[in-house]
């Protein structure tokens, strides 16, 4: 059972978010941290090979100046080797162009299972993955809360507003985890050593063979114009109640439409 994980890599979300004010994107500079969405993915990789007595669990991730901080993390607690793709001309790709490149690497994987957070951190698109599955031709299940595999196929419990879904489908396929179902490993002292010298195998877009013109700005299907500060929460009104206190409220709502 070997399965892959598209692992994101992040600014910390401990400091506060900066953008580029050249083209208005995420500046990504100084170590980068993996996204917590994609430690439910790690985990539950890591469960799955452990039932099935034998596999293993690699990474795939896109990130640029050839940063690894993140990637070490999931290595540590149990992965077994990484893609990190990183290109200067992947800078400005938007969700179909990273779609792209990481279906080029998982391709290369051959992986029976892919498994991902249902959406980033600090993008919160949360179509990514669907569209890997589209290009390698894979059927795709969102939002799992359990996952497992049995007599070949995968059967997954899909979390909905009103419960689950039992939805049963061939592999290989693509799966978007829901945070929180699994608990995620904590890497121990002995993981946190041996990650150091697990491979990361790095590729450049020359190397999955796809064209540049398919991704980073040059590929992107959407830009952003400008960026503006939100306004500032005006002063709410302060109701004193001597009695008519409802009234007031009611005249509120009816005033914004919803009575």
């Amino acid at each position: 059972m070997n399965v892959a994980v598209c692992v994101k890599q992040i600014p910390d979300t401990a400091m506060p978010p900066a953008l580029d004010p050249r083209d208005h994107t995420l500046v990504r500079e100084g170590k980068l941290i993996m996204d917590e969405s994609d430690s439910y993915g790690v985990e539950m990789g890591l469960q799955l090979v452990e039932v099935a007595g034998g596999g293993e669990v690699s990474l795939v991730s896109m990130a640029p100046n050839s940063a690894t901080s993140g990637l070490r993390t999931a290595l540590a607690t149990g992965a077994v080797k990484a893609i990190l793709v990183s290109d200067p001309v992947l800078a400005g790709s938007d969700a179909l162009g990273t779609a792209k490149v990481l279906a080029a690497a998982i391709a290369r994987l051959g992986p029976d299972l892919v498994l991902a957070g249902t959406e980033s951190t600090d993008g919160y698109v949360g179509t990514t993955p669907v569209q890997v599955a589209e290009l390698l031709g894979w059927p795709s299940v969102s939002f799992a809360k359990h996952v497992e595999i049995s007599d070949g196929l995968l059967r997954v419990q899909r979390q909905t507003e009103a419960g689950y879904e039992e939805v049963t489908c061939p592999l290989p396929a693509v799966v978007t985890v829901t945070s929180g179902v699994v608990e995620p490993r904590y890497p121990s002292f002995k993981g946190i050593a041996a990650a150091k010298s697990k491979p990361v195998e790095e590729l450049t877009v020359a190397d999955l063979g796809l064209d540049p013109s398919q991704v980073g700005f040059a590929g992107a299907r959407q830009q952003v114009i400008s960026v503006e500060a939100a306004e500032a929460r005006a002063a709410g009104e302060i109701v004193v109640d001597k009695g008519d206190a409802h009234e007031r409220v009611l005249g509120f709502l009816e005033q914004l439409k919803i009575l």
